[in-house]
């Protein structure tokens, strides 16, 4: 069987076959979780509000680490509110029984990185966040921290995603990504900053928030722009971005070096985005940028990241935006709960 990253095709056997499984997997929830090189992870019906966050290492289940940082319990049935500042850990109602030749990575959906809530999955015995080892057999959870937002969920809201690899990582090539400061409509707004004690956002409700209630526009003189530290943006990039049909990519955190901010939290783009078949020529790479320490000048054309491309082990069955997507052909664009 070919390396490489599973396309939904190759998922839906992996549920089929009960390699992913949870009480209320069924036909009807397939087509809405299953993206062309990646499947939705859904949250369960409680959360713990937790004072620090963690990693159970080799030997030790999620549950085994809970009493040493679990502070209380909430029901998310009827819906919760998950407040900034906080760590939250959720599980998920996806579990895994993993055959030996499959890995697991995750990520968070691009809705959640432009809300600025940070998450990352945990399984037992893990020593590193999103990563999950081939074989695993076990319970999935998700650490939910939302950073500028507080966000009202329920059970089965998708907040992150999960590809899955048969053999290791193989790195085919990588693209630099600069930032656009040139403006991207008439008025010469090139991006968002996040305004601070905004408003709750529902996760559930697309479009049903006014967007100039949670974001100020943002203009560049001279093709600059100073990043306030612990602040947070939503920028884009000067380059399109285009991923073949037989190849899926992720975002590479930043390099140290070039600059005081991180770039991204949500970093999976899967097979067809930005392809014009598909309904996606000149689609742009949106990026959340938090700035961080000191002040820092962005110049237009500045590299601020890369993506790094894999390869499919085989081409999906449909590719992304042919079904319809929010942030195919995008350019600078929130997140979807924004109207």
């Amino acid at each position: 069987m070919k390396q490489g990253i599973l396309p939904q095709q190759a998922i839906e056997t992996l549920i089929t076959r009960g390699h992913v499984v949870a009480p209320a997997m069924g036909e009807d929830d397939q087509p809405t979780q299953l993206q062309p090189a990646s499947l939705d992870l859904r949250l369960g019906q409680k959360a713990y509000r937790l004072r620090a966050s963690f990693l159970p290492g080799e030997g030790r289940t999620v549950e085994d680490c809970l009493p040493d940082v679990h502070m209380h319990e909430i029901d998310l049935s009827a819906g919760a509110v998950l407040e900034t500042g906080c760590v939250y850990l959720v599980p998920l109602q996806e579990s895994l029984n993993l055959p030996p030749e499959l890995s697991a990575a995750a990520n968070p959906k691009s809705s959640t990185g432009r809300l600025d809530v940070f998450t990352r999955v945990i399984c037992n015995g893990a020593d590193s966040f999103d990563a999950v080892h081939a074989g695993y057999q076990g319970p999935l959870y998700v650490e939910i921290a939302p950073r500028t937002f507080s966000v009202l969920v329920h059970p089965g809201d998708r907040l992150v995603q999960m590809r899955f690899r048969r053999g290791p990582l193989q790195e085919l090539n990588t693209q630099t990504v600069s930032i656009d400061l040139e403006g991207f409509d008439k008025d010469g707004v090139v991006g968002w900053r996040a305004r601070r004690h905004a408003g709750l956002v529902d996760v559930s409700k697309v479009g049903g928030h006014a967007a100039r209630d949670y974001w100020e526009p943002l203009y560049a003189d001279n093709g600059q722009l100073v990043l306030d530290p612990d602040e947070f943006y939503i920028l884009a990039s000067k380059e399109a971005v285009s991923i073949p049909q037989n190849q899926a990519a992720e975002m590479a955190p930043i390099a140290p070096e070039i600059g005081e901010f991180r770039a991204h939290y949500a970093g999976f783009f899967d097979p067809g985005f930005g392809v014009a078949a598909a309904g996606g020529e000149g689609s742009r790479a949106v990026l959340e940028v938090r700035g961080r320490d000191v002040p820092f000048m962005l110049r237009h054309g500045q590299p601020v990241a890369k993506l790094v491309f894999e390869p499919m082990s085989d081409v999906p069955t449909s590719l992304y935006g042919e079904k319809g997507s929010h942030y195919q052909a995008q350019g600078l664009r929130l997140s979807k709960h924004f109207a």
